[in-house]
């Protein structure tokens, strides 16, 4: 057998090899179907997984999370507000309030969220800003001062309005979401599953849309659609103390796009601890030479499984003027050559006592 016949007999073997390897084990690629999607670390604010995320593109209800953490911040939830007239111009889902009805702001926040009520979000602009337009440059504000660089509100709601609409991006939406949910108010809303209200004329029960919240780890989220801008959806969960940040948007198959997005970053990544609140030793020659320096809590870090590739480095500010309880420095923590995660070192002041000079005799003998 010649040389070239012997090459092709190999490279033939090769390819049936191949094939029975991935017949008898098949390769599983994750197929999202949305058009944007991304998960954040609520945290750290770092992404663990993107397409498209700054893709300006409509967000229908998902508004609404907006219009939540506004009327949070800027109302009083015992505040009582009488249904107008306007509520009739409102269309779309709704958690029917009449005209001349009176309602608690906290009540229309859970109808709004849990049943997406357009004339919910309708009354909830009008009492905090006295007009639509008013809330919009609100929100706007809001969406400048969060970082959200590539969105634009028109309304509270979410539904498209000739020639204008509202617009943002699954990296957008993650910053506002992971904003909000510092709230305790917004977070019990997000992850309510049933809630009564009552107004002057009628009890209502509210079931929430969103279907993950029967999966015991998903701690909120908030659904939309409308016929432009199709199926968008927001969620939040905790996993293996990771807590976790999904956006997608124009995604025929959200339900389950979270649901393995969620099982993809349970797979692959893990919180780490990677320096322990304890053991956290840092001496300063010059200018902390009799104070002690100290993290608050143990820091950790969502990294890949495995990874080893993490680099910690301390930056102290010269100054003799700290008082007890004052910010020093900062410990950046880098995972792959990247700034995750900044976290403050504080200061108390003249406590260098004679355990942390050992400790530093010892760091200094095998240093």
């Amino acid at each position: 057998m010649n040389n070239v016949y012997i090459n092709e007999y190999i490279y033939m073997m090769k390819k049936i090899l191949l094939f029975i390897v991935l017949f008898t084990f098949p390769l599983k690629v994750m197929a999202i179907s949305a058009k944007s999607a991304i998960v954040l670390d609520e945290e750290s604010g770092n992404i663990l997984y993107a397409k498209d995320i700054h893709n300006q593109m409509l967000i229908a209800s998902i508004t609404k999370i907006m219009t939540c953490i506004i009327a949070i911040e800027n109302g009083n939830l015992n505040d009582t507000i009488k249904a107008d007239d306007g509520i009739l111009r409102v269309t779309g889902s709704s958690i029917y309030i009449e005209v001349g009805e009176s309602i608690s702001l906290k009540d229309l926040l859970y109808g709004m969220m849990m049943r997406s009520g357009n004339d919910a979000a309708y009354l909830i602009a009008k009492h905090i800003s006295g007009s639509m337009d008013g809330f919009a440059s609100l929100m706007n504000d809001y969406a400048k001062k969060i970082g959200m660089n590539n969105t634009i509100f028109i309304n509270s709601h979410g539904l498209e309005e000739e020639n204008a609409e509202n617009k943002s991006t699954a990296y957008d939406m993650a910053l506002l979401t992971r904003y909000a949910m510092q709230n305790d108010t917004f977070r019990e809303i997000f992850k309510s599953k049933k809630y009564t209200a009552k107004s002057d004329k009628k009890t209502y029960h509210f079931i929430n849309k969103n279907k993950l919240l029967k999966y015991d780890y998903i701690t909120g989220g908030k659904t939309g659609y409308t016929k432009k801008a199709k199926r968008t959806l927001v969620s939040t969960a905790s996993i293996n103390n990771m807590n976790l940040i999904i956006v997608t948007l124009n995604d025929p198959n959200d339900w389950s796009d979270h649901i393995d997005l969620y099982n993809m970053i349970k797979n692959t990544y893990e919180n780490k601890i990677v320096i322990k609140k304890n053991n956290f030793f840092i001496y300063d020659d010059t200018v902390f030479i009799e104070d002690k320096l100290y993290i608050k809590d143990s820091i950790s870090l969502i990294v890949k499984k495995g990874s080893n590739d993490i680099k910690i480095k301390y930056y102290l500010n010269s100054n003799n003027n700290y008082k007890d309880g004052d910010i020093v420095g900062y410990t950046h923590i880098y995972n792959e050559n990247k700034l995750i995660k900044k976290c403050p070192i504080y200061i108390k002041k003249g406590n260098f006592k004679i355990k942390n000079r050992l400790k530093l005799f010892f760091h200094k003998l095998f240093n």
